[in-house]
């Protein structure tokens, strides 16, 4: 078992913050965890202070309202910062190579969105033609589900005896009516939105690419002690390393299952592989929700396409398949080191996320509950939450 890491100095100087280490772990997995808190005896984990788990909590609610309440602000800044930390080490790699900070950035902005404009124009045609084929097919997909005419025609008539009920316990409901010129301005509210949220996305990351360290160095020089100073540094760079190391991670993986995709979808003669290999790399971003939502599409294109009844139910079954190996065995082996986190507190976290901030919140859920855990599992007054976080 590696003892305690040991931290000489923390040097301050020219944009760089420098830790040096006489171990390389902190935590006996050797993950840089912090070892679980003791008491004097060094048996029992320490009783958690009522007041500051109530002063915690008071301090998490007023953080949730905010970021209810301001979401227009802190949605973008949250998604810039996790994009930051997935592309600080390819800045490294530049400043390494004498490229400016700027003009570093400037290349990873244009590289990524690049890529994004690119994927977008080359699956605007297949995606469009979809669109304009399914008004034609709606025929075809009622004909293949008249099975279940049966059992909706059941739903529909409980749902019924239901209103009729409310109707007459409660008042009438009024009616709600949503003219073209209506629908028209939300498309173009929606729109404007987007762009909005985009242009300050791209804004913030480009001057947290450039910033570098700096808010880290700041806070470093107004702490007090050089206990507090060396645990910001090493929280700071915990996060940094496990983060960025996740989110590369799932992205390998969900091209992987992009690319296994396409290549089933073909052989099952579904047509337009390089779309729906797309969608299924989009789709796995979103943990659980995404994969569930593939396979609804997927079936559906099935029954749309392919001829035989079972065999429509293919492409969706070996989706599930795919999404199945690589969820359950090949990622939770990949992160298993550096991520146990309970996966009731995952899926818990996925919900209120999604509810909070739509699909981008269901994405950021496990980062950034994964930051949650680093941050207490470093802050001894909050290693009861860590451990509690942990699976």
């Amino acid at each position: 078992m590696a003892g305690p890491a040991k931290v000489r100095s923390i040097a301050i100087s020219e944009g760089e913050i420098a830790v040096a280490r006489d171990t390389p772990s902190e935590s006996p997995d050797g993950e840089g965890l912090a070892t679980p808190i003791l008491d004097r005896d060094g048996t029992e984990p320490i009783t958690p202070d009522l007041k500051t788990v109530f002063l915690g909590g008071l301090f998490l609610l007023a953080v949730v309202a905010v970021c209810y309440a301001a979401a227009d602000f802190v949605l973008p800044v949250v998604v810039a910062f996790a994009l930051m930390l997935v592309l600080q080490p390819a800045m490294r790699g530049l400043e390494d190579l004498h490229v400016p900070r700027a003009a570093a950035a400037l290349l990873l902005l244009a590289l990524v969105f690049g890529a994004i404009a690119g994927i977008i124009t080359v699956l605007a045609g297949p995606a469009s033609e979809w669109a304009q084929n399914l008004p034609e097919s709606i025929p075809k997909l009622q004909q293949r589900l008249s099975f279940l005419a049966e059992p909706i025609a059941a739903f529909q008539r409980l749902a019924a005896r239901a209103q009729t009920l409310i109707h007459m316990t409660g008042p009438s409901p009024m009616p709600v009516t949503m003219d073209g010129t209506a629908l028209g301005d939300r498309l173009i509210y929606g729109t404007r939105y987007l762009v909005s949220e985009f242009g300050t996305i791209v804004l913030v990351l480009f001057f947290l690419l450039v910033g570098g360290d700096r808010f880290l160095r700041r806070l470093v020089e107004i702490l007090p002690r050089f206990s507090s100073k060396r645990q910001a540094v090493e929280i700071w760079q915990q996060i940094e390393r496990d983060i960025s190391a996740y989110l590369l991670t799932i992205t390998i993986m969900n091209a992987a299952v992009g690319l296994a995709t396409a290549l089933v979808v073909w052989l099952c003669g579904l047509g337009d592989p390089v779309l729906w290999g797309t969608l299924a790399f989009l789709l796995n971003y979103v943990p659980i929700l995404g994969p569930m939502a593939g396979v609804v599409v997927f079936l559906l294109a099935g029954l749309l396409t392919i001829d035989s009844l079972w065999f429509a139910f293919l492409p969706a079954g070996l989706y599930l398949g795919i999404h199945l190996l690589e969820g359950e065995a090949v990622t939770p082996l990949l992160l298993a080191r550096r991520f146990t986190i309970n996966p009731v507190l995952i899926v818990i976290a996925l919900i209120f996320w999604y509810w909070m901030w739509g699909v981008p919140g269901a994405i950021l859920a496990t980062p950034m509950l994964a930051i949650t855990k680093i941050v207490c599992d470093r802050v001894p007054s909050l290693a009861p939450l860590g451990h509690f976080i942990e699976a």
